[in-house]
């Protein structure tokens, strides 16, 4: 690679200005010559192409942005493709939400069965993409942000020969914390991280090498404000917000069925506004909104793995990637999230020595789950979604799964072609 040509699949998304905020950023040390934006929807790709095109010239960046809805078109010649797709839109999140919640299950984006619909959803599009990646630039690395990031890119790894590294801002969290609670730099925070994406566990957190003192631990685990301070305490591990579902899962539901709006509702009411601002030509500036709808540190990994794969700079990031051994009570195919080491050799997971024992059984609940869920989802396979919801710990009853099914199917069936209904 000489100079850098990203593709960024799904460019209609309020983040992307987060993308070339960091691109900016590193400049020195990543020159990017290109950054081509796709998208299927036509007005928002315009309306943000315009707006990124004001908004790299403010920020001084010398590269081309130009904009495309043909895909091939926007692969061709890609050194690197970031992925942030949402199949159905806002729309079928709110449905994700929405249909759980009736049987007092998590209603959630990328967890439960809301969030297996998303998968259903998105897994096909994604394998799709990964092929015209195989023929058009297979020496590419897909950079992938579509949730459920896990699954997604267990299914690509299973079922296409397509590089792809899957990633997740929680990668980083504690790191944020630290910065937050401690106001300390980000470099002098290590920690063993294991599991799977919204699912995982940090252990081992270190300062400059010498572990943190229970107060350090507690100044950090205060800044997980998703999860009861007490139960943090009691498993002795920082765990990712995403377990309130699993852990506080009563307490969690009632508070979403007594909300005025879901997530996904917010969501499309903060768009609305975001895409107002973006589209005020006078703007050159990312909205104030953008600050509301979460996701930070998205792209400070994405383009952080872009620098360690470009500049060929060992860098231990948390990534989403084949198991291969690494978690010893796991397939190996299985996709888990945990550190590894990237250079321009590609991802190499480390392995994890130690995992707190209270989390074996989740951890592997859940990854049976995905693993149904996603020959389910490539498959067509109505038994196999069963199945994978009966392995669910947030649902595993038969009469809720013979509810759910039929209902969620006839919700997304327009998104769902390799089903026969």
């Amino acid at each position: 690679m000489e100079k850098i040509k990203l593709s960024i699949l799904g460019a209609g998304s309020s983040y992307t200005p987060e993308l070339l905020d960091e691109i900016a950023v590193n400049q020195a040390q990543l020159p990017v010559k290109e950054v081509m934006l796709y998208d299927i929807d036509a007005r928002r790709l315009e309306i943000m192409t315009a707006f990124c095109q004001r908004f790299a010239k403010k920020r001084g960046l010398r590269l081309d942005i130009s904009s495309t809805t043909n895909l091939d078109t926007a692969l061709y010649g890609a050194d690197f493709v970031d992925t942030q797709i949402r199949v159905g839109g806002n729309k079928q999140r709110v449905l994700d939400e929405k249909i759980p919640l009736k049987y007092r299950l998590v209603g959630q984006e990328t967890t439960g069965a809301g969030g297996m619909m998303k998968a259903m959803r998105t897994i096909p599009v994604m394998l799709q993409i990964a092929r015209r990646i195989e023929a058009l630039c297979p020496d590419a690395w897909i950079v992938n942000y579509t949730n459920p990031t896990g699954l997604v890119t267990e299914a690509v790894t299973r079922y296409t020969k397509a590089r792809i590294a899957g990633f997740c801002s929680g990668g980083i969290f504690p790191k944020m914390w630290a910065k937050e609670s401690m106001n300390i730099a980000y470099n002098r925070v290590q920690y063993d991280y294991a599991g799977l994406n919204h699912m995982n566990f940090i252990d081992n957190i270190t300062i400059d090498g010498r572990p943190v003192t229970q107060d350090e631990f507690n100044k950090i685990a205060a800044c997980n404000n998703s999860l009861n301070p007490k139960l943090i305490s009691l498993l002795g591990v920082l765990p990712s917000p995403y377990l309130q579902w699993y852990y506080q899962t009563s307490e969690k539901i009632q508070k979403v069925l007594d909300s005025p709006l879901t997530r996904g509702e917010e969501v499309m009411a903060l768009e609305k506004e975001i895409y107002d601002a973006y589209a005020d030509t006078n703007s050159s500036d990312k909205p104030a909104a953008l600050t509301k709808r979460g996701g930070g540190g998205y792209s400070e990994v994405a383009i952080g793995f872009v620098g360690a794969v470009y500049n060929n700079i060992d860098t231990e990031m948390v990534v989403n990637v084949p198991n291969n051994g690494a978690i010893s009570f796991l397939p190996d195919n299985a996709v888990v999230e945990i550190g590894c080491l990237v250079n321009r050799r590609g991802v190499s997971p480390i392995r994890v020595a130690k995992v707190p024992e209270m989390c074996w059984g989740l951890i592997a609940a859940v990854k049976n789950y995905e693993q149904l869920a996603v020959e389910a989802a490539v498959e067509g396979d109505i038994r196999k979604m069963k199945l994978a919801l009966l392995a669910h710990p947030l649902v595993h009853e038969y009469e809720l799964v013979e509810k759910l099914v039929p209902e969620l199917l006839e919700a997304n069936k327009e998104y769902l072609p390799q089903f026969s209904f």
